[in-house]
């Protein structure tokens, strides 16, 4: 597992958002057994501690669940799952909203050069596939 954190969020968020990224794009499937909160500690080289608190606070989300114990593992919550991807579009197209707003791009020439970029993107990529 490889995360790269900022300095700027506290890292029990960007493990929580890692995990959110997982998810919605499918590196880690509904009811994927995840390493404990001491080995994710030890991958990503945080305090164990930290890794608790992000545990902890994905299971209230209802991202992961842990069952007596056994080991926790990805929701199989579909809703869930929906909510999560949800969440990441909207947050980018917030970005890039307050970003083309701040450089007054009208409206139909950002969503044209949205459509247009996605599309070559998207091109490229089964190009090289």
């Amino acid at each position: 597992m490889n995360v790269t954190f900022n300095n700027r969020d506290p890292v029990y968020v960007q493990v929580v958002q890692h995990f959110k990224e997982q998810i919605a794009t499918g590196g880690f499937e509904a009811g994927q057994e995840i390493p404990s909160r001491r080995e994710l500690a030890n991958q990503l080289k945080i305090n164990p501690n930290t890794a608790q608190r992000a545990y902890k606070e994905m299971e209230e989300q209802g991202l992961i669940f842990t069952e007596r114990n056994l080991p926790s593992r990805i929701t199989k919550d579909e809703t869930v799952i929906k909510k999560v991807r949800e969440e990441l579009i909207l947050g980018a197209v917030d970005s890039f909203i307050e970003s083309v707003q701040s450089i007054n791009v009208p409206l139909d020439e950002a969503l044209q050069l949205v459509k247009d970029n996605y599309t070559k993107t998207r091109d490229e990529q089964e190009g090289n596939a």
